[in-house]
């Protein structure tokens, strides 16, 4: 098996097998080693103002956090040198965030919205990505940064 295979299996993973993503209703629009974006539609559930029909912040993070989380899974992949499964995935159920920052540049108005991720550093230990969030209109949203645990 390959690391393009591999990193497919992951967006699979990310997008058919955590609950919370489905609800999100999250699409990998693309992943590889260096970035990462997906995208969700606007729902009625995300609402954070109900005055001002915005996304929840809550919901902003968690779409930032998981576009780096998958990044940050598809970056690990790729430094293998080894294709053993069961330590592949041992390695991606000990993945985790280690710290999210958030900045909220702007009310989250839209019909579709886009989050993206670009590596900034890949270690044995640790991840660094950092994330934006635009709406349909290419409007960005917010930013963020996260560490993940790879290692």
């Amino acid at each position: 098996m390959n690391k393009t295979i591999l990193i497919e299996q992951v967006a699979k993973v990310f997008v058919e097998q955590m609950p919370f993503n489905q609800f999100l209703q999250i699409k990998v629009v693309s992943l590889d080693a260096e970035q990462a974006q997906i995208s969700f539609p606007w729902q009625d559930v995300f609402i954070g103002n109900p005055a001002q029909k915005i996304l929840h912040g809550g919901v902003i993070s968690a779409v930032l956090d998981n576009v780096g989380g998958m990044l940050a899974a598809a970056a690990m992949i790729d430094k293998l040198t080894e294709f053993d499964i069961v330590s592949i995935q041992q390695k991606l159920a000990t993945l985790g965030t280690i710290d999210l920052r958030t900045d909220y540049l702007r009310p989250g108005k839209g019909v579709e919205f886009t989050a993206s991720a670009k590596l900034i550093r890949s270690g044995n230990k640790v991840c660094v990505c950092r994330m934006e969030l635009h709406n349909e209109k290419r409007t960005q949203i917010a930013f963020g940064t996260a560490t993940y645990l790879v290692g």
